[in-house]
Parts: structure tokens; C-alpha cells; sequence
């Protein structure tokens, strides 16, 4: 069984469903249009594909161009911040394109995350966007499910 269809359109609301980017029930603003960061309609663009191996099936991410010209290069990226650990800077934490409203439950699919490891500790601002810069990695096949990584990332304004 193949399926063509956009991240937006699984049936289930489960991977890929972009609940993240663009729906559910927000508490806060949607963050507003800049043109200097990577914008999360353009990362929730992807498109997954389920192919059936052997007895096994497997998920096959597919990028748009435009984000594939993404990978390697160093971009801003504005977001919340979902710590990994206790603390009030963090150097890996998850930045997703909305707000977490439950401390254990992910706000939406893979496209609307990206996994971040910064250089230097970013402070953490409960519901307060933050902008970061580094080097972005479009993920083929991530082993933790993740479709994007910032590394050597550091906040900016």
C-alpha cells in the first residue's frame, strides 16, 4: 500500500497530521510572519510515503526542493522551546511551531519539530517565542523519528 498523500492529510491525526502548524486548539497567537526565519508552513511541507517491505512496512520521508536546498546550511528558526531537562537555559531541547500545553505530550507530527543542540545554554520563556540559528539537517532517516536537527545553534533575536 502507497500513499501519496500531504503530512495534513493523515486520517488518523496521528504522524504527520500537522495538528502542530495548523490546528488544534491554540492558547497563544499564532507566531507571526518574519522574513528572516525558516517559516513552519514551508517545514510542515513534507509528504510521507508507507511502502511495504517484505512482511514490514516502512515510512519514507519526502522533501520539496526548497527545503532539501535547507540541509547543511545555517538558518533561523522561530519557535517554542520544549526543554529536555530541568533547568531554566537549556543546550538540547525540541522547538516546535506551537506551544506545549501538557508537559509529556508532543504538539503535533515530526514536521512541526526540530531537535536542537546549542553551543551556548538558550533561556527557556514558558509560552515566548525564541529564535535560534544554526546549522539545519534535513533527516532522511532518523533513528528518533525527526525530520529536522539544528546544531551548533545559538539564540538570537
Amino acid at each position: 500500500m502507497l500513499s501519496d498523500a500531504p503530512a495534513g492529510s493523515a486520517p488518523n491525526g496521528g504522524f504527520g497530521s500537522r495538528q502542530g502548524l495548523f490546528g488544534g486548539h491554540l492558547v497563544v497567537e499564532p507566531l507571526a510572519a518574519r522574513g528572516d526565519v525558516v517559516p513552519w508552513e514551508l517545514l510542515g511541507s513534507v509528504r510521507t510515503k508507507f511502502e511495504k517491505v517484505g512482511d514490514r512496512g516502512q515510512v519514507r520521508v519526502l522533501f520539496p526542493a526548497e527545503l532539501r536546498a535547507l540541509d547543511g546550511r545555517f538558518q533561523r528558526v522561530q519557535g517554542y522551546m520544549m526543554p529536555l531537562e530541568p533547568g531554566d537555559r537549556q543546550t538540547h531541547f525540541l522547538l516546535s511551531a506551537v506551544p506545549t500545553n501538557c508537559p509529556v505530550c508532543l504538539p503535533g507530527g515530526p514536521e512541526s519539530l526540530i531537535e536542537v543542540r546549542a553551543d551556548t545554554p538558550v533561556p527557556y520563556k514558558a509560552l515566548a517565542p525564541v529564535v535560534v540559528w544554526g546549522r539545519l539537517a534535513v533527516l532522511q532517516q532518523d533513528p528518533m523519528g525527526f525530520f529536522y536537527r539544528l546544531s551548533d545553534a545559538r539564540a538570537v533575536d
